[in-house]
């Protein structure tokens, strides 16, 4: 039996301390500055986010730290730990969308789509990366790259972004832009607004219907797990976790479709009229009859039933209810699983052994296709119920997982 690894965030001093130390050893000189930014953990509402939906993440205490000095010219120089010896270069001058490759996309991307919404006093920068939110896991660790950039450079171009939740949103615009179109990893906005704009001890209660302004489009809901005696186990499966294989973009195709069909702007138009049914189930039906394709229907009946466990959530555990609270996770994870078919066996596996190992709730979290689950189980049991899968893993010839315990953290900010 192998330990299961359990993932500790960087505290505040060590990722400056590493950022700062990597920028130095790579360009020979101090940063400007250390910015962070956050993961993120999804704790309800999966694929809503590009269907006008209601999404529910938390900041994780993982962060990404980017230390960051702005250049004269519009050269980007670019280094992270996982390869310190490797710099990469790009020129912003004449840069075209998709034009740089492999990671230094997300970054470089970021000074890009600025300078695309009209900030030409943004030029070029040196950035050194320091990480512990695990790549490939589904916890946004390519938002909290873009994010930390995107934040870095709003402060050394004094743009004046960065110090309102509204103001962020530029921002946020900014670090989509640069992984739907430079790094051609499709993304709907749920991850970069929570690395944005998630508070201490509160969920981001995300409404991303196209109407509404940023100040209308969130509100934060206490999310106390001490409270309750709680604890959030995450568990990276460390399944292969990729968005930009055209399975996630297939599905958002087949949403926007099912709109068409229905006649309406977006399927959160959908369930909110079957919401507001007297008889809901009736309704959905109706719904779904409308459409030919079953494939369709299962992805609508995922999409609108999706939206309405996150309300439910936010009820239930605002009101102390966590066995109903744990039974929507249950129910979102089943959804996915059959309606929206973005699960693979190690998340179903880990799902079922969070479930018969005492978590009120399991599901996976992110887009699926690998990454992670997340579980509620009472506080002091992470570490068990993690080794538990661990074991299962060893016993189906899985990749190990890893796993962390998560908390609502705070958004990006200055570090240093």
């Amino acid at each position: 039996m192998t330990a299961v690894e359990f993932i500790e965030p960087l505290s505040h001093d060590e990722g400056v301390k590493n950022a700062t130390d990597l920028f130095v050893k790579a360009f020979g000189e101090e940063p400007a500055g250390v910015w962070g930014a956050p993961g993120r953990v999804n704790l309800i509402g999966e694929h809503t986010d590009y269907n006008a939906g209601l999404c529910l993440p938390i900041a994780l205490p993982h962060r990404t730290f980017i230390a960051l000095k702005p250049r004269e010219d519009t050269k980007v120089r670019v280094v992270s730990e996982v390869t310190p010896d490797k710099v990469t270069e790009a020129d912003l001058e004449g840069l075209k969308a998709q034009g740089v490759d492999g990671w230094a996309a997300y970054p470089v991307g970021v000074a890009w789509a600025l300078r695309e919404a009209g900030f030409d006093q943004v030029k070029g920068f040196d950035a050194a990366f320091s990480s512990c939110v695990p790549l490939g896991s589904g916890l946004s660790s390519s938002a909290a790259m873009t994010c930390s950039t995107a934040l870095a450079l709003d402060d050394v171009y004094g743009l004046g972004y960065g110090s309102s939740d509204a103001g962020r949103v530029t921002l946020i615009n900014a670090a989509i832009k640069s992984e739907n179109e430079m790094a051609g990893a499709s993304t709907g906005g749920l991850d970069q607004n929570a690395s944005m704009r998630c508070t201490e001890g509160h969920a981001l209660l995300l409404d991303c219907r196209p109407e509404l302004t940023p100040l209308e489009n969130v509100s934060q809901q206490a999310f106390d797990l001490d409270k309750y005696g709680l604890e959030l186990l995450v568990v990276d499966t460390q399944a292969p976790h990729q968005l930009n294989d055209g399975q996630y973009a297939e599905r958002c195709a087949t949403c926007e479709k099912a709109a068409d069909i229905l006649g309406v702007a977006n399927l959160r138009v959908t369930a909110d009229g079957i919401a507001k049914a007297d008889d809901q189930f009736q309704a959905l039906k109706e719904t779904l009859d409308a459409l030919d394709d079953e494939t369709m229907k299962k992805r609508v009946r995922h999409v609108v039933t999706e939206i309405e466990r996150v309300r439910s959530f936010v009820r239930a555990f605002a009101q102390g209810d966590i066995e109903a609270s744990g039974r929507l996770f249950n129910a979102s994870h089943d959804s996915l699983a059959a309606d929206y078919e973005v699960t693979v066996p190690e998340l179903d596996v880990a799902v079922d052994v969070a479930r018969k190992n005492g978590a009120y709730g399991a599901r996976m979290t992110g887009g699926g296709f690998g990454g992670s689950i997340i579980a509620l189980v009472d506080k002091g049991r992470s570490q068990e119920v993690a080794q538990k899968i661990a074991d299962e893993f060893e016993a189906q010839g899985f990749h190990a997982p890893r796993a962390l315990a998560a908390y609502a953290a705070p958004s990006a900010s200055r570090e240093a």
